[in-house]
């Protein structure tokens, strides 16, 4: 029986004694909201060494009274806690569930906001409205520095289960202070008109459905290949440990292939949406989702035969609300294998047998996460020949805004009449903890270059892969490159292969961009990861998130720009390689109601980590059909 592993996330018992705990703190009173409660991980001298560390929790918190954020480590074997860390003046942890859903119930009672929306839409039923706790960033004010806020963006139902996205209220935004819980003002844009069509999509208010879909099932009857142990993955060839917390949502930790370490550690670090209407009731439009919301706060419970198909098995997500009560999401993380066609193949003409073929199979750990009217998956799929590709998949409801008759929209496409929706980008960071064959790695800039025609290439079709060692945090930040189809590979050079070379692992870029906001954007202040799309960093344990421990309403110039305007040396170290992919939407009518699903993420592929094809003891299938080739 495998034991709990020190990287395993908390159960539901320690977050509830961690809860207990902090209650007992001076500095806990009614005004303190338990923002987030996670494992603060053991070091990795106690993972490498295969030692057992006592289980530690850290807790972030916030002082409404005070408008204060502090930290606080809790060892949960002793029962004892460390001293109060405080965060800078004026900084802002991420908003907690029920302040979303408080913030809501305060706008709908505000006599203020009421009033409002009677002069702007006449005598609506305030049951009716929807009110998203949007983030209000920081535009250089004085209450953006002192105050907790929300700007959130308001909708209005016509029945109870309407899809409100649909009637934007465009001409008023209420702005509330979350640690008064009290709507501050309304601000108010002109008059704008309600949307005039319904936009729903739910299966009883549409119709009528196709009627000739008929059944696909999955089935392994023999049980699944994998292995779980709590959340301990064992795969085929593959062990790896499932993390899940509050801020990042899904996180993997001790990647190893036949029990050699490729990654200490993955998870997606940050995110932003930035719009791109100037309009003044949209300009403020942009969301930090895993800093400002925190992730695994929006996961969802994944459902059998919606969310994942054959035969699945699920980890629950253990955290607390903010008054410290247990908030557990039943099946937050999906696990399964599903079938990715052709392995490999070769067709011998001379050989009297079929051709040798095999089918590929990968295993699929996933989760969900909606952010208000936006749903993002987040799938990690582990290969057979050694590849691990991160993949998020965007789908929900476009944020919209209302139009008046005749109008177009310049910086936006109609969908519906009267209702459009504005162009936008969504920007990831992943952070990928290498730990190769070992901590010393370094990283080499990949770009592939054809040589001059001349007597060495009379042809003029030489072309060669050119490697460079990155040395220097600076040297490290890059784009990528299409001309030189650009890549990066994170090799160990004190561990040779088979042909004497350095062990590695490519890594793959896929659809990206480039921010189209300034750079003098205010959201791009606080988010400089997005200037490149690679950076490389010495590993530190306190370095863990893109844009800061407080992107949240901050002033900017925090995380990765900050970090590595020291140019430290990253070359022959313990490494983290962070990586920036950008999806840019210019939306369309088939974006509405629901946005069928966009892709974008990146491959992580062995480069000289094998001395041959690790998928070549696959077996072939075993079940050979007449005239099949299989068997």
């Amino acid at each position: 029986m495998v034991g709990l592993h020190p990287l395993e996330p908390l159960t539901a018992a320690e977050v509830d004694a961690a809860a207990m705990l902090l209650k007992t703190l001076p500095e806990f009173s009614a005004a303190t909201r338990i923002i987030s409660v996670m494992l603060k991980e053991p070091g990795k001298a106690v993972i490498h060494g295969g030692g057992a560390a006592d289980r530690e929790a850290e807790a972030v918190l916030h002082d409404n009274a005070r408008n204060q954020c502090f930290h606080v480590v809790l060892n949960l074997t002793t029962g004892t806690s460390s001293a109060v860390r405080y965060a800078p003046a004026g900084a802002q942890p991420t908003m907690s569930v029920d302040e979303q859903v408080e913030c809501e119930a305060a706008v709908i009672a505000s006599p203020e906001f009421r009033a409002a929306l009677e002069r702007h839409y006449g005598a609506v039923d305030p049951a009716l409205v929807m009110v998203d706790i949007w983030s209000a960033g920081n535009y250089g004010s004085e209450e953006d520095r002192t105050r907790r806020l929300a700007r959130p963006l308001c909708f209005l139902r016509s029945d109870a289960t309407d899809n409100g996205y649909a009637r934007p209220l465009e001409g008023i935004r209420p702005v509330v202070d979350l640690n008064e819980m009290r709507v501050l003002r309304v601000e108010e844009y002109g008059v704008w008109p309600l949307p005039p069509q319904a936009g729903n999509y739910a299966a009883d208010r549409v119709g009528p459905l196709r009627a000739d879909i008929r059944p696909l099932t999955i089935t392994q009857p023999e049980g699944p290949s994998f292995r779980l142990t709590g959340h301990q993955m064992e795969w085929q060839k593959w062990k790896f440990v499932i993390g899940f917390n509050a801020r990042e949502g899904l996180t993997l930790h001790h990647i190893r292939y036949d029990e050699r370490s490729i990654l200490y550690r993955a998870s997606l670090t940050e995110m932003v949406v930035p719009y791109g209407d100037p309009s003044p009731q949209q300009a403020r439009k942009n969301a930090f989702d895993v800093g400002e919301y925190g992730m695994g706060m929006c996961a969802n419970s994944l459902v059998l035969g919606c969310d994942c198909l054959g035969h699945i098995e699920y980890l629950d997500g253990h955290l607390c609300d903010s008054r410290g009560g247990a908030l557990t999401i039943p099946n937050a993380i999906c696990i399964h294998e599903e079938d990715f066609g052709i392995l490999w193949k070769h067709t011998d003409r001379r050989l009297p047998h079929p051709p040798e073929v095999r089918r590929s199979r990968r295993l699929v750990v996933s989760s969900v996460s909606t952010v208000e009217n936006y749903e993002y998956g987040f799938f990690w799929y582990f290969y057979q020949d050694g590849n691990i590709q991160f993949e998020i998949k965007l789908t929900g409801i476009l944020s919209l805004g209302a139009t008046r008759e005749g109008e177009k929209p310049l910086y936006g496409a109609m969908i519906a009449p009267q209702l459009y929706a504005p162009n936008h980008q969504h920007f990831f960071n992943a952070r990928l903890d290498f730990d190769l064959d070992g901590v010393e790695n370094t990283v080499e800039r990949v770009d592939v270059v054809a040589d001059a025609a001349g007597p060495e290439n009379p042809y003029a079709n030489a072309f060669r892969a050119r490697a460079t060692p990155l040395q220097t945090e600076q040297e490290a930040r890059g784009h990528l490159q299409l001309e030189t189809a650009r890549s990066w590979r994170i090799v160990n050079p004190r561990v040779k292969n088979a042909v004497g070379e350095p062990v590695g692992y490519k890594f793959l870029p896929g659809d990206n961009s480039f921010p189209m906001a300034s750079p003098e954007a205010w959201w791009r202040k606080r988010a400089g990861f997005v200037d490149h799309h690679v950076w490389v960093t010495p590993y530190r344990e306190d370095e863990r998130y893109a844009a800061g421990d407080y992107p949240n309403q901050s002033g900017g110039g925090d995380g990765l720009v900050k970090w590595t305007a020291a140019d430290r040396a990253v070359a022959e170290t313990d490494l983290v390689f962070w990586y920036t992919f950008g999806h840019t939407h210019i939306p369309r009518p088939e974006d509405y109601p629901v946005m069928p699903t966009a892709y974008i993420g990146f491959l992580l592929k062995p480069s000289g980590f094998f001395a041959e094809n690790p998928a070549n003891d696959v077996p072939p299938e075993t079940k050979k059909k007449a005239g099949g080739c299989c068997g």
